[in-house]
């Protein structure tokens, strides 16, 4: 039995339903007024394009990070370049507005599974990956966005007798502090958690949609132009190589253009061939109403890290300072996949999960246990079989690609939009010759292998936290066969 078992089992399920009874089953980030105002839509009266001006140096598909990324880079490289996002939704709307907010430099999903997966690159991409967090870092500061960016580093959790024998070792290989008893009750006062340690480059903490938000404006005021509400229906092209346009169908008109970046995740992907890369997995995630002072001094928390627990499945915590008082964000633990990669609104909202969460949240807080939670929500992340982002390039050079984030994007999607602006320039560079460039993950088979072949794994990682975290022979031999994750 794991911490959380117990947690599950000592909180009852009565006082988690009590503390979330009030909770909206809408996105934190988004219930808020500082939302811009919606772009119309492709051919509308007012939109940035319409079938009179259908054409584009480069079209983007996709208003999440990624696209938003992957525009604003264009017109920075080339000011000239004509550059149309075209947004199915509203920019920020998905996976890029419903995150946890933690900005990792990793682009591996963690060092251990990068060298499960790219061991010959994989000190490279750590360099790579801290550069590129770096210049987010100066993006942010050079187009004044307002993300709420805090470099406040990461702590990471053992809740498992075996997993602070694991940080001690990482603590004695790195030089880092093993924060053990009353150094870390000092740090942060939970009684659930045995160690810590802290990293001070693990991660920053952002307001996810205030970035989204404010990379739009910045692609804007750059001289993009952004449609919402424009679905891309299909994309048509010949394959040959040459100066032939891509042609991209919507309700509102077709979108020509010489080059496209397509940026729509865990979207069925416009390209057929990429959708056996990808699967749809939801994530929740629980926002407290604002701490009273006394509730926030009685759990410390001075230096606000982002937190992460070491269990397979994981939970991310975090503070939200806000004029009203200090909320605190839980998510993750339980990833959810349904049938058929079948995506649907319905499975944004999770009352098990939640309810699993706010036991969890009240044996990490016991001082908190009256706390009552604001928000509850989730969303679909584009999870593929090696856990970190893959790339394509197809269309005679003119169409690149880029999914498979797996719930770690906030960071990673600015490096893809690099490598895709890269390939689309047709030379060769450091990024477009990595092998995890080059070379894609394994596609996950159809149904119903699939959707076993998830059960059967989410079920070994569980056996894995309550074994002290042996690898079973399931696990071994995913690991083996090149679909095995370890953070």
């Amino acid at each position: 039995m794991t911490a959380f078992d117990a947690a599950e089992r000592d909180v009852p399920a009565a006082v988690a339903e009590r503390n979330l009874a009030g909770a909206r089953e809408d996105v934190y980030w988004w219930d808020t007024a500082e939302a811009p105002d919606a772009l119309p839509g492709f051919g509308k009266p007012g939109a940035m394009a319409s079938p009179a001006a259908n054409t584009a140096d480069l079209a983007v598909v996709g208003g999440g990070y990624t696209g938003l990324w992957a525009a604003l880079m264009a017109k920075e490289r080339d000011p000239e370049k004509d550059v149309l996002l075209l947004e199915g939704h509203r920019c920020g709307w998905a996976a890029s507005g419903r995150n946890g907010g933690f900005l990792e430099p990793s682009l591996t999903h963690g060092e251990s599974n990068g060298e499960q997966h790219a061991p010959a690159e994989n000190a490279r991409l750590a360099e790579l990956g801290a550069i590129n967090a770096r210049e987010i870092a100066e993006t942010i500061e050079r187009y004044g966005i307002d993300a709420d960016y805090q470099p406040t580093g990461e702590l990471i959790l053992a809740s498992e007798p075996h997993q602070v024998d694991e940080l001690a070792a990482e603590a004695a290989a790195t030089g880092g502090e093993l924060l053990t008893g009353g150094a870390l009750r000092s740090r942060l006062d939970t009684p659930l958690y045995r160690a810590g340690l802290f990293d001070p480059d693990g991660s920053a903490i952002v307001h996810p949609t205030r970035l989204a938000w404010g990379l739009r404006r910045a692609a804007l005021e750059a001289g993009v132009r952004i449609v919402e509400h424009t679905p891309v229906r299909a994309l048509e092209a010949s394959t040959g190589r040459g100066n032939q346009p891509v042609r991209l169908r919507t309700d509102g008109g077709d979108v020509v253009a010489r080059q496209v970046v397509l940026a729509t995740n865990v979207f069925p992907a416009l390209i057929k061939r990429l959708r056996w890369y990808t699967v749809p997995v939801y994530d929740h995630a629980i926002v407290t109403e604002p701490l009273t002072p006394e509730q926030e001094a009685s759990i410390g928390w001075a230096g606000r890290e982002g937190l992460a627990d070491m269990n397979s499945r994981f939970h991310y915590i975090r503070p939200i300072d806000t004029p009203e008082g200090l909320r605190i964000l839980v998510g993750g633990y339980d990833a959810l996949y349904h049938f058929g990669r079948n995506m649907s609104e319905r499975y944004e909202h999770s009352p098990e999960t939640a309810r699993r969460l706010a036991q969890h949240f009240a044996a990490i807080f016991p001082q908190l246990s009256d706390v009552r939670f604001s928000h509850s929500w989730g969303g679909a992340i584009d999870t593929c079989s090696r856990f970190f982002s893959f790339f394509d390039l197809s269309h005679g050079g003119r169409v690149a690609s880029a999914a498979g984030f797996t719930g770690l994007g906030v960071a990673a999607t600015r490096f893809a939009a690099n490598v895709m602006l890269d390939q689309l320039s047709g030379e060769r560079t450091e990024l477009t010759e990595l092998e995890i460039v080059k070379k894609k993950p394994l596609p996950f088979p159809p149904e119903p292998l699939a959707w076993l072949g998830v059960k059967a794994t989410t079920a070994a990682m569980i056996r894995s936290d309550r074994n002290k975290g042996r690898r079973g022979l399931w696990l071994r031999t995913m690991d083996k066969v090149g679909m095995g994750f370890d953070s």
